[in-house]
This record gives C-alpha cells, sequence and structure tokens, in this order.
C-alpha cells in the first residue's frame, strides 16, 4: 500500500526516539520531561472532579476552546506583554498542534521555511509533512544569526520563520531584545510570517526576563505559541496559540476540520484549577527546582567533561547543548558507547534539516532525578572521552 509522502517525512524525523522506554539502568538525559514530582496531582484531581459536575463538560463544544479559560490565558499572557483578549487566543493541543496548523495554514510544498539551527526536533516532524524548502539560520550565544537570515531573506522567497527565542530547544540560548526587534522588522521588510513557539518562557531562573517577539509586532505577522506542557502536565495537551484575526480564523477552521475542538473536560478542569491555586507560586517552585538540577549539572559538566567538549550556560528552559569536536558523530557515538553505558541524550543529527549538527547533542537537567545527575554525566563523559579517542585514531 502506498501511503502519502508525508509520513515518510514525519516517520524520519527521529521523534519516536524520545520516548522509547529506557532500560531500567539507565540514566536519560534525552526526552524533555518534565520533573513527575511537580505535577500538582492533587488540585489537578480536585479541579477534574468539580469540572465533571457540570453536564457540560461531556458534551460537544467550539473549536475556539472554553472562553473563561481563554480570558485566563490571556490575562497571564497580557501580564507577560502580549495585550491581548480572549476572542484572539484559540486552545490547541498542546503548542505542537499549533506548530502543525500555522504550518498548514502557510505551507505549500516547496516554500521556503527559516528555522533554526539546531532546532526543535517536534517541529521538524510537523514542518516535513508540508514539503518546505529549508532554509538553515545558525544560532549565536544571543539566538539566531540574524546576519545570516537577512542574507537568506535576500537570496531566496521565504514565507516563515519558526524560533523558539526563550531558552531555545535544543540550546537553552536566549535571543537578545535588539535581535527581537530586529527579526520583526526582517518580517516586515520582507513579507514574511514568525511562528513564536514559547513553551518555557515562564522558567527563567536568572537574568532578566525579556518581552516576547509578539509584543514587536506592528503588521500582524507574529502567532506566539504557549503550553502547559512543561509548566503544568504534558498529558493534559493544551496549548494555546495568538494571532491577528487574519490568521486566527484560518488557523480556526483548520482546527475544526483536524479535531472539532480540544477537550472541553480537560479545559474545564485546567480553568478550575487555575481559578483556585496560585499559580505564580507554583512556578517560581518550579523555578526553584528546575534550577538546583540546572545547578547540578552544570557543575557535574564542568568537572568531568574532557577538554575538546563545550556546553552553554541556560538561564532557564529544560535545555542545555553539548559540541563534540570536529568528526565525532555523537549518533554513532550513542549507538554504540552510550547506550552500552546506560546513558542517553538527544544526538544532534535530527536537530537540523540538513542534518549539519552531527557533532553536537542535547542534554535536559529537567527529568532526571536529582541525585542521578552527576552519576549520569560520569557515566556520559567517560563515554565521550572514549568515543574522542575513537575519531582521533581515525
Amino acid at each position: 500500500m502506498k501511503f502519502a509522502k508525508r509520513v515518510a517525512g514525519t516517520q524520519n524525523a527521529g521523534l519516536n526516539d524520545l520516548y522509547t522506554a529506557p532500560d531500567p539502568q539507565q540514566i536519560s538525559f534525552a526526552g524533555g520531561y518534565p520533573d513527575p514530582a511537580m505535577f500538582p496531582q492533587k488540585a489537578l484531581q480536585v479541579a477534574m472532579g468539580e469540572a465533571m459536575t457540570n453536564r457540560a463538560a461531556f458534551q460537544y463544544a467550539d473549536s475556539w476552546g472554553f472562553r473563561p479559560l481563554r480570558d485566563q490565558l490571556a490575562a497571564m499572557m497580557a501580564a507577560d506583554g502580549i495585550k491581548t483578549s480572549g476572542e484572539h487566543l484559540i486552545i490547541t493541543q498542546g503548542a505542537q498542534q499549533g506548530i502543525d496548523l500555522t504550518a498548514r495554514l502557510m505551507l505549500n510544498p516547496g516554500d521556503g521555511l527559516v528555522v533554526e539551527a539546531p532546532t526543535y526536533l517536534g517541529a521538524l516532524a510537523a514542518f516535513n509533512q508540508y514539503e518546505p524548502t529549508y532554509y538553515e539560520a545558525p544560532m549565536q550565544a544571543d539566538g539566531m544569526d540574524l546576519v545570516a537570515l537577512k542574507k537568506i531573506l535576500m537570496t531566496h522567497q521565504v514565507k516563515m520563520i519558526y524560533t523558539v527565542p526563550d531558552f531555545q530547544n535544543p540550546t537553552g540560548a536566549v535571543m537578545s531584545l535588539e535581535k527581537r526587534r530586529a527579526l520583526v522588522r526582517l518580517a516586515n521588510q520582507f513579507d514574511v510570517l514568525i511562528l513564536e513557539d514559547g513553551p518555557y518562557r515562564f522558567l527563567r531562573y536568572e537574568g532578566t526576563t525579556l518581552p516576547p517577539v509578539k509584543v514587536f509586532d506592528t503588521e500582524g505577522r507574529v502567532v506566539f505559541l504557549g503550553s502547559m506542557s512543561k509548566i503544568l502536565s504534558p498529558s493534559l495537551r493544551l496549548g494555546w496559540l495568538i494571532a491577528d484575526p487574519e490568521i486566527m480564523a484560518g488557523i480556526e477552521a483548520l482546527k475544526g476540520a483536524a479535531d472539532v475542538e480540544s477537550s472541553a473536560l480537560i479545559q474545564r478542569a485546567v480553568s478550575q484549577y487555575l481559578s483556585r491555586v496560585d499559580f505564580p507560586a507554583h512556578l517560581a517552585q518550579l523555578r526553584k527546582t528546575y534550577r538546583q538540577k540546572r545547578d547540578v549539572m552544570l557543575d557535574a559538566l564542568h568537572c568531568h567533561l574532557p577538554a575538546d567538549f563545550t556546553i552553554t550556560d541556560p538561564q532557564g528552559g529544560f535545555f542545555l547543548w553539548l559540541q563534540g569536536p570536529k568528526g565525532l558523530d555523537m549518533t554513532a557515538l550513542q549507538r554504540e558507547v552510550l547506550l552500552p553505558a546506560h546513558v542517553s541524550v538527544v544526538a544532534g543529527r535530527n536537530l537540523s534539516p540538513a542534518h549539519s549538527m552531527v557533532s553536537g547533542a542535547r542534554l535536559t537537567f529537567a527529568a532526571p532525578a536529582i541525585g542521578d545527575i552527576e552519576p549520569g554525566v560520569q557515566r556520559l563523559a567517560a563515554a565521550l572521552s572514549q568515543g574522542a579517542r575513537q575519531v582521533q585514531a581515525r
């Protein structure tokens, strides 16, 4: 049986590698899971019970989402700088659906799409279905290389730019204030849409919070994506999308065709939860816990990492980037050395459309137990030393 080409594009993206069950001895720095100890299980259980007392929670609803929740999320985003309202916000099945819907709205086969290199694996899996022509803009310490981006825009037809400006997945980098403004100016100049993916915005552990790119949007060409996956629970599959009316009309139509609606029961439960708890206090506890984990990982890496490897130093989010020496194949190293040593990372090969990041890897400090981080780093460092020696011997 011949499937559509989009199936192969998604299968080859490597997304499923993040969710394979590890062996019992494995310490995983791979999947971007939240710490399960941070799920507010009891409070969510109470909120779910309250939501279930209303029969409307079991009925069909509109594809925009539960209006009280949309208003709550809009207020949260307004406090973060995006002046919006519930009527300009739609509920999605996680930010991942927002990526897919925006790509479906904008991209025909062959259309130009700029992504950061490296970038989020799941975004590439979504984009691949629509067969874009990819262009890579390298990552720098302060975000996307806008000099490289401008060269791309001057020489190619580009329809959309995808960026994770806050604690980027996978590098942990934060786009500077100057670059946020300049990115919007470039999009205006070259008539390009910006898809701003912001699942880590509320997880800053130090430094100054910068406004979302959407704040600088002067022509309605920035789509902002938010998510509860990292700050509440991934299994809720609850995200949101903010866009101007013309874009939102297309998004709403596509969402209705895709799934009719997001779960009314889940939406009502989350709305109940947000109404009854001190959500800023919950976020503060997340930041405290993840900062401790980040510090343990950075200390261990600085202590044990071989000299020819470098790491980024994120101020928030879940991830840091490990860069190995030229000639190192992190995918092969994972298969031949890391997995037998019972430690795993996300090898960089599939984190760019051109597979240009083969000697790097993404590490997460969020998911592993804090007591497993240093032993895991020791295993990782020993395996990396072995891999580097093999490269040098060739």
